[in-house]
């Protein structure tokens, strides 16, 4: 059987292209299709200084695409100029390239869309007593009428390049593409106004929003009064680079990640190490594969960043990308950060009624219900009668186990309860007398003091007259349900909360602190080594991590050193992980410090093993607390970062209005 020859080529001299295949190749980058077109025909308007822009679609903008804007206009000798290729008044030398805060200044969008299209261009500069309009097919300039601004043609997208227009989808599918290409242009200048016309009739619109509220209202206008409602405000310096815009709360999270926007100088771009910045973000408050929702606007200096990366300017390059993904991360760690009960208002605004959470008396115990078998929690003294379980001393505690006996080095590692809490005596370890859940008095947040010992520390509260003042967002604890959920008052209506959940991400929270304020080099990771190294063959940027971040190996347990130029030995894995694939834990941790900050993925595996801790040291389910424990940790809950989800990204309660509860009795009806 013999093999298929490849026909010989016959050699073809070296050429230069004529300059319409040099467009309609350059097209091909730049022109996917008709919203490209409409991405850069909006980039050019808003150039020229544009209150209003108008977009007139026909065939999904395949049989017609008008641009019209009120900006600046082009002067009648500079029309046939601007179809030239790399012709544009934006920039001058590489100075001003490096420094662009234009969006567009690569002087070929002009030039490749008349390649492969039927275009004119009309304009009108301030001053001129007519308009004049060119013709890109014939070069011909004539005089017309039109008010000052621009207004740009372009009829039969891909007439010259038959196949393809082929790839081109249904007009409904490549309408949706130039709409969402407009749209993003719209979140970033809500003092330009945008209306989008198709086949004659008025498809979207959105006004012009002057001044320090019109981004919110913009938001509002384009992704729906819903993401504003389910957002909260950013606002974040870090040196030169600022970070305001919206985040998502963790509940509003969606299946897709399509109200992801981010800016950069008022650009819309999809860079990695941003998206990176704000998955890592949300990593301890979104359940399952979720994804956020947010709108990041960037402002940093202009030569900071390298806009002329790809032909369609919608990728970037950070000179200093550490920085933008910590700047991310932290703008949006930081607003997702203060707990949702906080903003409670003061009044129910559903009753309009004058409610007040009045202290009355303590009700009394709750009878016995499901068995139990988890400790005490050293909320207060049990009492024979409605506490059957052990008094817990913070001396008896025993950090929890996670998977047998290996994992206990790894949580060891990073458990240290205070010496003071093993040198307690019986009468110091017996937690105080409460008073009664309304009067808490200056002990009321202490009561989770016992939860982790050495690690909560007490906080003070303010008195009962202050506590009237200001009643607490989360209200008063009034019974347990099933022993999982606790019901609480407050001005609103009924709190339903998770108390697992709750006391989780509690736990969990102050596990990272305690990290955080660790001396020295903080807490590492204990390794076990292998009795025989296992070795593997290491591409060249494997070898090249392995040696920068040998300090960050360490830290997560693992010991790799070279052999040879292309093989690597693992020599010690984490005690938590000795019976896993070291080679394939070796290469997975590798691939991701070679593409991430070393102490990203440190922090990310040390978070892992705390959230175990928190969840295997938490309050479980069928466990009675008190009504003085139910406020603790309703207390604790308000001040508490995060405490709106646990670490699983499940939330941790849940309010229901009196016009919730009044529309389930049909009241008022």
């Amino acid at each position: 059987m013999t093999s298929q020859q490849t026909p010989a080529i016959a050699r073809r001299p070296i050429r230069e292209l004529p300059d319409e295949l040099i467009s309609q190749i350059a097209a091909g980058e730049v022109v996917e299709r008709p919203a490209s077109v409409v991405r850069e025909l909006v980039d050019n308007a808003m150039d020229a200084g544009a209150q209003s822009i108008t977009l007139r679609l026909m065939g999904g903008g395949t049989r017609l695409i008008s641009v019209e804007d009120d900006g600046s206009g082009i002067a009648p000798d500079e029309l046939s100029v601007a179809l030239k290729r790399h012709a544009t008044s934006k920039i001058g030398n590489l100075d001003e390239l490096e420094s662009v805060m234009t969006m567009g200044f690569r002087g070929e969008a002009l030039a490749a869309i008349n390649s492969v299209s039927e275009l004119v261009l009309l304009s009108r500069m301030d001053g001129q007593a007519t308009a004049f309009a060119l013709d890109g097919r014939t070069g011909e300039i004539s005089p017309a009428a039109r008010s000052v601004g621009t207004t740009v043609e372009v009829k039969e997208l891909f007439f010259s390049t038959p196949a393809r227009r082929k790839f081109l989808k249904s007009d409904g599918t490549e309408l949706a593409h130039c709409i969402e290409a407009v749209r993003r242009h719209a979140l970033a200048r809500p003092d330009v106004g945008f209306a989008i016309w198709h086949e004659g009739k008025l498809v979207e619109q959105w006004r012009v929003h002057p001044g320090s509220a019109g981004l919110a209202q913009r938001l509002a206008d384009v992704l729906g009064e819903e993401f504003v409602a389910q957002s909260i405000p950013i606002e974040y310096q870090a040196g030169p680079l600022k970070v305001i815009g919206r985040a998502g709360l963790p509940d509003a999270a969606r299946s897709r990640p399509d109200h992801q926007f981010a800016y950069v100088n008022g650009r819309f771009v999809r860079d990695k190490v941003v998206m990176h910045g704000a998955r890592s973000a949300y990593e301890d408050v979104l359940h399952g594969q979720k994804q956020p929702a947010y709108a990041l606007f960037m402002q940093i200096d202009p030569t900071l960043v390298d806009v002329n990366v790809h032909p369609t300017k919608i990728e970037v390059r950070f000179r200093d990308s550490r920085a933008v993904h910590q700047a991310v991360k932290h703008a949006l760690e930081n607003a997702l950060a203060v707990p949702r009960s906080q903003n409670l208002p003061n009044a129910s605004p559903d009753t309009g009624s004058d409610f007040e959470l009045k202290t009355g008396p303590t009700p009394k115990a709750m009878p016995e219900s499901a068995a139990w078998t988890q400790g005490g929690m050293a909320f207060e003294r049990a009492s024979p009668s409605s506490f059957n379980a052990p008094s817990y001393k913070p001396a008896d505690f025993v950090p929890p186990r996670v998977d047998g006996e290996r994992a206990m080095a790894d949580l060891k590692a990073l458990w240290n309860p205070t010496e003071r809490s093993e040198g307690l005596s019986a009468q110091e370890a017996r937690p105080a007398e409460w008073p009664s859940p309304l009067a808490a008095g200056d002990h009321a947040r202490s009561a989770l003091a016992g939860a982790v010992p050495g690690l909560i520390a007490p906080v003070e509260v303010a008195s009962d007259r202050h506590a009237a003042e200001n009643p607490w967002p989360l209200g008063r604890a009034i019974a347990q349900l099933h022993g999982v959920y606790i019901l609480a008052e407050n001005k609103q209506g009924l709190v339903v909360v998770d108390m697992h959940a709750a006391h989780e991400r509690i736990v969990y929270e102050r596990l990272k602190n305690q990290l955080n304020n660790a001396n020295g080099e903080g807490p590492r990771i204990s390794s076990q080594p292998l009795l025989i190294p296992a070795t593997f063959a290491a591409n060249p940027t494997e070898a090249a991590t392995a040696e920068a971040c040998a300090e960050a190996l360490e830290q997560l347990g693992l010991e790799i050193s070279p052999l040879s130029a292309k093989t690597l030995a693992v020599r010690a894995v984490p005690t938590s992980l000795a019976q896993g694939d070291a080679v394939e834990l070796a290469r997975s941790v590798l691939a991701e410090l070679a593409q991430h900050d070393a102490s990203t993925v440190v922090q990310r595996a040390q978070n892992t093993i705390l959230a175990t801790m928190a969840c295997h040291g938490a309050v479980r389910a069928n466990r009675r607390l008190t009504l003085d424990e139910m406020n603790a940790l309703l207390r604790q809950m308000e001040e508490t970062e995060r405490s709106d989800q646990c670490n699983h990204g499940r939330p941790t309660w849940r309010q229901m209005s009196m016009r919730d509860l009044d529309a389930l009795f049909l009241r008022g009806r």
